[in-house]
């Protein structure tokens, strides 16, 4: 296979190895099935499903282009490298805004189908697939084929969400949301205790668009569970100027050890904490801030020092969520690790049209740690069997080292969606996880 030697990485820190680059080009005009071959956006998975050692990654940023958006429909064509923050500089002076978005704005488009992104607003719009009018996917037969709800409808469900198997998506059109301006009437709300989470929890998504908890994980005895409840909408339009958003800082370099440890991050979260209002008045912000506030620093998984990061992310039905969700979180006050971003949410009951996507309805928990070795992977394993034993899933997307069980009690319906994927395609996380 042609192609230059890659060195590149996860978000996690997880590194290539004897891997080779190919130009999107270069595969579309010759594809062969004599190794395997996987799409690579901009790096932002955190674990292996965006990796394919021993095989091709294709450069899938090089499709980059913008083909044509449409002021008036607010439907936008545009290739599948192209960033989510290309899309929001050109969309959003315009009124309108993506209908899902995750937490960074870093991602390529081609990513946020493969990995059906969910946001804040779950419980309203569902995943990003549910927005998606139609894409092209080319199969390394040379077939290069138009997929949407009504045509090639099989390999529409299995690639949104499908994790880049299914073939190479090299364009994607896309239904955009009218907004009226570029911010945000948001309310953050202080919270102590789980009970007290799920009640505003409830309230909110019934009346805002937008819904999220950062919680203390850190808190214990009777502070255990406390946080804060983040809600909002989008701002109607004003003749006020609107605020300005804060420029990026960049992340100097990679500390010799992780910076992320029980001494800062007992610090931040009391900080953090404290510099909210103490009252839940609506105030008026820009979007960034609001969607994407890690974007504000620039290569900040660097904090978490060479060995990376590695991220947990499960789905629990609402009939369990209160109990596997408190003992999730005291394991890991227990274990004595530490989480930076521990993120608590609802999702809702709209569907997506993907085979694989992740969001079921109930709670969702985020957390992630530096990675110890073994002491982190065997906490992680025992958030794996609370999730499953309550019901529950772990997110595929954003893993690194669950077992083929764990991806078997998640995702029962595998072996549909294996029939699905091209026979070129491959990747680290799909042949750790079905011994493949």
């Amino acid at each position: 296979m042609s192609g230059r030697p890659a060195d590149l990485r996860s978000w996690g820190g997880l590194r290539s190895r004897d891997t080779v680059l190919l130009e999107p080009a270069d595969w579309l005009a010759a594809p062969n099935r004599n190794r395997s071959v996987l799409a690579y956006g901009n790096g932002r998975s955190y674990g292996d499903s965006c990796l394919n050692d021993g095989g091709g990654l294709i450069a899938a940023r090089r499709l980059g282009r913008i083909l044509s958006f449409d002021a008036a429909s607010g439907v936008i064509v545009c290739e599948a490298g192209v960033l989510l923050d290309e899309v929001l500089k050109l969309v959003v002076p315009a009124g309108w805004f993506p209908p899902v978005t995750p937490g960074t704005c870093f991602v390529t488009i081609g990513g946020a189908l493969a990995n059906d992104v969910h946001g804040k607003n779950h419980h309203r719009a569902g995943t990003f697939g549910r927005h998606v009018l139609a894409f092209e996917l080319a199969r390394s037969d040379g077939a290069r084929l138009t997929c949407s709800p009504t045509e090639n409808a099989g390999l529409f469900a299995a690639t949104i969400g499908g994790m880049g198997l299914t073939g190479l998506v090299t364009q994607v059109t896309l239904q955009l949301m009218k907004i009226e301006s570029g911010e945000m009437l948001q309310e953050a709300v202080r919270f102590e205790g789980l009970d007290r989470f799920f009640e505003i929890a409830a309230e909110a998504d019934a009346t805002h668009d937008y819904t999220v908890a950062w919680i203390d994980s850190l808190a214990g005895g009777r502070n255990f569970g406390r946080g804060v409840f983040f809600r909002a909408n989008h701002a109607p339009a004003s003749l006020a100027p609107a605020a300005k958003a804060v420029r990026a800082l960049p992340f100097p370099l990679t500390p010799p050890v992780a910076l992320i440890n029980k001494l800062t991050l007992t610090a931040f979260n009391t900080l953090y904490r404290a510099a909210q209002p103490r009252t839940p008045e609506p105030r008026r912000i820009p979007y960034r801030p609001f969607f994407y506030p890690l974007d504000r620093v620039n290569d900040w998984n660097r904090a978490y020092g060479p060995k990376g990061l590695r991220q947990f992310q499960c789905a629990v039905p609402m009939a369990q969520a209160r109990a596997a969700v408190e003992e999730m979180l005291r394991r890991t006050l227990a274990a004595g690790e530490s989480s930076f971003l521990t993120v608590l949410k609802l999702f809702g009951e709209v569907p997506s049209p993907g085979m694989m996507s992740f969001p079921i309805p109930g709670a969702t928990l985020t957390l992630d740690f530096p990675h110890r070795g073994e002491r982190t992977l065997k906490l992680l394993d025992e958030l794996d069997r609370i999730a499953v034993s309550a019901g529950g899933r772990v997110n595929p997307y954003k893993d690194a080292r669950m077992s083929p069980a764990t991806f078997e009690a998640s995702f029962p319906q595998w072996r549909d969606f294996a029939r699905h994927i091209d026979p070129a395609f491959s990747s680290g996380f799909w042949r750790r996880v079905t011994a493949g």
